[in-house]
């Protein structure tokens, strides 16, 4: 019994021939990527350029190398199409999600979604881009079971097909401020006028910043996408509940200190307040916890 194999699956001498200068050629990519990002990890200073120089070496690199082993195999590629046509489904089907994977990074290189830096929300995981790979997207979380945006020190690598499947939320993309707003209590009796005025007061004071900055960047979004114009100004706004006068703060602020400037601003509201000489107060719900009425007597009424 002939046990060979088919002649279109033999392997071919001047195939086998090219296997060692390939290595070598692959080697000496590898060698020289390495230390051409080293180089640049030594001598440049700023982050967010080192990162875009290693990874425009890297990928230079192996665009090279895939060049130099292409022309290599180039004569010899006829050999193998019978073979390559035949396990191409099987390995397609296998590979799916690392084939779109892969597709997703062509697509976040290119569509804009995010880039290393921003802040993101993707697959219900929110943080920092630290890293796009051809697979996946690492992310320094935010959140979590930490209160506020801030790291929990948790590295998160995500897929990056998920861009196919699920929205992506940039929080400083083509605008890097959020509106954040909170509701301020204030007790019936108050001098509410004078209240409005301090809290306003205090907001300026600490966002004008932000919203001076804020102003720039809008209007380039503006002229971008159809959108209208928007109020950047911190605004204060009020209504009468059943318990107390409600004031809602809005304003506009870096995303990256949105806890920080909301502590800033509480504490000067306060500060404010409590320099009124209680013609400002507070609204709060108190309740009281009592123990049972006191039983009496058998007989008694």
């Amino acid at each position: 019994m002939d046990l060979s194999f088919p002649t279109f699956l033999q392997p071919s001498a001047g195939i086998v021939s090219s296997l060692l200068p390939a290595l070598i050629i692959v080697l000496v990519f590898g060698v020289g990527i390495y230390a051409l990002r080293a180089v640049a990890v030594r001598s440049i200073a700023d982050g967010s350029t080192r990162y875009r120089v290693r990874k425009a070496i890297t990928y230079t690199g192996y665009f090279i190398a895939g060049l130099f082993l292409l022309s290599m195999f180039s004569s010899r590629v006829a050999q193998l199409s019978v073979v390559i046509g035949a396990i191409g489904a099987g390995v397609a089907f296998a590979l799916q999600e690392v084939i779109a994977s892969i597709a997703g990074w062509v697509a976040l290189s290119f569509a804009n979604f995010y880039k290393p830096g921003d802040r993101v929300q993707v697959g219900g995981i929110k943080g920092d881009v630290i890293d796009i790979g051809i697979l996946r997207t690492t992310l320094m979380e935010v959140g979590g079971w930490v209160n506020g945006d801030q790291y929990n020190g948790r590295i998160v690598r995500v897929a990056n097909s998920f861009v196919f499947k699920e929205p992506v939320y940039n929080y400083s993309g083509e605008f890097s401020f959020l509106w954040d707003e909170f509701k301020l209590p204030v007790r019936y009796g108050s001098d509410w006028k004078l209240a409005q005025q301090l809290i306003e007061t205090a907001v300026k004071g600490q966002v004008e910043q932000y919203t001076s900055l804020s102003h720039d960047e809008w209007n380039m979004i503006v002229r971008k996408f159809l959108l209208e114009q928007a109020n950047l100004e911190p605004s204060v706004t009020l209504v009468a509940t059943d318990n107390w006068i409600e004031f809602t703060v809005r304003y506009i602020v870096d995303y990256r200190a949105r806890r920080s400037t909301r502590d800033a601003i509480m504490r000067a509201i306060l500060d404010a307040f409590d320099a009124t000489d209680g013609k400002v107060q507070m609204g709060s719900a108190t309740m009281e916890l009592v123990g049972p009425a006191p039983q009496s007597p058998p007989g008694e009424h």
